[in-house]
């Protein structure tokens, strides 16, 4: 059975409360403390380090909001908030909302008042019911994937990724080419993403390349994927994100297309899954983790009052791998 500070309190022959403001750094006469240290070296006593911090005036626990958990750049990212935190003695306590807004809203207020010493969300979309909550908290926020001038924000940079995969594409020749992307209610992968592809475009006069939307989820993706094959007949596929591209890949098998013969596909996100499956995705590599680390380091900074950039942009790489045919030179 766990001992409790009762059990400790009844060991030193002290109060419950004269323990508990000792293990919360409270004024304890010396005498009293070497007693409840005694007690607690004896029975090898652990506080639980989430109850000490909520009662204590400054907790160590960083409160992070995320939209789903069934998310490879989520549950990196959060890999590397969890493992930058406990390097600094922080604690992270997750709210997964499950894509639902009116319960992002909700994990703000109840972190704050749970004491939470400060706020990360994982953004998909930022409200104005997002603003206020945050205005009405005073804690900490820093937001990671969407960008607002009011908020610390670690975004990635989806603008200049989609710009290098528009110039990395074109450079292989295709000419035929279809984007197929998600609603512009996420700025980050549905406008930013899908600007820079766009711009990169510009140079060229003689592309063919239509637009179409999708959702993040495989099935939908295939579902969408299966229909532009019908009726555009693309030379390649260029997908918002990773697993846009496998619901495309999975798309193009069942219609007995090979890859990258028939129809070339790209994604974005650096997904593990896109290096061992066949043919492997080129893909433009973004550092979730990388961003996570720095995101946990950044809300420390804030919650101890420390200077921080408004904005930092995390970096990415374009892969080169099999689902593009290197050696393509299509004209239209």
């Amino acid at each position: 059975m766990s001992l409790t500070i009762l059990d400790i309190a009844k060991i030193a022959g002290v109060a419950k409360s004269t323990v508990s403001r000792y293990l919360n750094g409270g004024s304890v006469g010396e005498a009293t403390k070497k007693k409840i240290e005694q007690a607690i070296k004896e029975t090898g006593y652990e506080p639980n380090p989430f109850a000490q911090s909520l009662k204590a005036k400054k907790t160590n626990i960083i409160g992070t909001i995320v939209p789903r958990l069934d998310s490879y750049a989520s549950s990196q990212t959060l890999i590397g908030i969890d493992q930058e935190l406990k390097k600094m003695n922080y604690q992270m306590l997750i709210s997964n909302t499950s894509q639902s807004l009116d319960r992002e809203i909700e994990s703000i207020y109840s972190f704050a008042n749970q004491k939470m010493a400060g706020i990360i969300l994982l953004a998909t979309e930022i409200t104005d019911q997002h603003i206020q909550a945050f205005e009405d908290v005073k804690i900490p926020v820093l937001l990671i994937g969407q960008e607002h001038k009011a908020f610390h924000s670690i975004i990635h940079d989806d603008y200049h990724a989609g710009f290098a995969m528009g110039r990395y594409i074109l450079e292989k020749g295709y000419r035929k080419i279809a984007y197929l992307g998600v609603t512009e209610r996420d700025r980050a992968v549905g406008v930013q993403r899908k600007q820079g592809f766009k711009d990169a475009l510009q140079e060229i006069k003689d592309c063919n390349v239509e637009f179409f939307e999708t959702e993040f989820k495989i099935p939908a993706a295939q579902t969408s994927a299966r229909e532009i094959i019908y009726d555009f007949h693309p030379s390649i596929f260029v997908c918002a994100t990773d697993n846009i591209a496998l619901g495309v890949l999975k798309a193009a098998y069942s219609e007995g297309l090979v890859i990258p013969k028939d129809i070339a596909v790209t994604g974005f996100g650096g997904y593990e899954v896109t290096e061992i499956i066949h043919p492997s995705l080129t893909t433009a590599k973004f550092f979730y983790k990388e961003a996570g680390e720095t995101a946990a380091r950044h809300i420390v900074d804030l919650v101890n009052e420390r200077t921080v950039e408004k904005l930092t942009t995390s970096k990415f790489e374009i892969i080169e791998r099999e689902s593009v045919d290197i050696n393509f030179n299509h004209v239209l």
